[in-house]
């Protein structure tokens, strides 16, 4: 998103922030989904994130990158709304189970299916930095910017995922391979 369209936005245009929205929701819905892993509950996390970077966008500084600023909000709104529903996601959760994703992402998903249902293995603080990296490429320090939290605690939560990831797909493999 260019600046010219965040500044339009600051000046209070409709249009500006209709083409934010079409750029951004497909993108923000889909990660929403993956945190959240209730269709409702991210769309109601997508809402809410959009209407509150409506009310605060004065308040962002334009010499930024404006992505990890709008991410930082949606995943706020997504814990808030984990938070508030106390909803207990089940571990046998599937990627297959999402209706939103396209073709290719349905293909490449059932290509990996072990390795996304051991995503969702995950603890959540966690799942979402390897989300955020690895199905969205954001770099470390965009997460960090994200999620508000220190470089070196995001890196930290990568190693020690990627270590998890690791040991589950390992013994699934030796699983499979007994079968």
């Amino acid at each position: 998103m260019n600046s010219s369209v965040i500044q339009e936005i600051q000046k209070g245009s409709r249009e500006a922030f209709k083409q934010l929205y079409d750029e951004y929701f497909e993108y923000a819905f889909r990660i929403a989904n993956a945190v959240i892993r209730n269709e409702t509950y991210a769309a109601d996390a997508v809402q809410e994130t959009f209407i509150r970077v409506y009310q605060h966008v004065h308040l962002f500084d334009i010499s930024k990158p404006f992505k990890p600023w709008f991410y930082r909000i949606l995943i706020n709104e997504c814990k808030r709304i984990l938070i508030r529903s106390s909803k207990v996601i089940p571990i046998d959760y599937t990627w297959e189970d999402q209706k939103s994703l396209s073709k290719q992402d349905t293909y490449r998903f059932e290509q990996f299916s072990d390795l996304y249902q051991a995503i969702q293995s995950l603890k959540e603080h966690q799942r979402i930095p390897i989300i955020l990296k690895y199905l969205h490429d954001l770099t470390d320090k965009e997460i960090a910017e994200v999620l508000d939290t220190n470089i070196n605690t995001i890196k930290s939560r990568l190693f020690k995922a990627r270590n998890h990831l690791k040991e589950v797909l390992e013994y699934l493999e030796k699983k499979e391979g007994s079968v």
